[in-house]
């Protein structure tokens, strides 16, 4: 059978890992949809989607 989990445990365990730390400045990472117009070939205008990691220091490459 399995353990039996308490809501304390729970709590604990989401607390703990709220995501990934950024080696350079310690923030946590957010991971973001980062979308770009692009002009296409024939005159109109076109979207590129990414995903980005973004954290404090390298907030203002992205939005820049």
């Amino acid at each position: 059978m399995a353990k039996q989990q308490t809501f304390a445990d729970k709590a604990t365990k989401a607390a703990a890992q709220p995501g990934k730390k950024c080696p350079k400045c310690g923030a946590i990472r957010q991971p973001i949809l980062y979308v770009a117009s692009e002009p296409s070939k024939h005159g109109s205008v076109r979207f590129s989607h990414r995903r980005v990691q973004l954290c404090k220091c390298n907030e203002k490459e992205v939005f820049a």
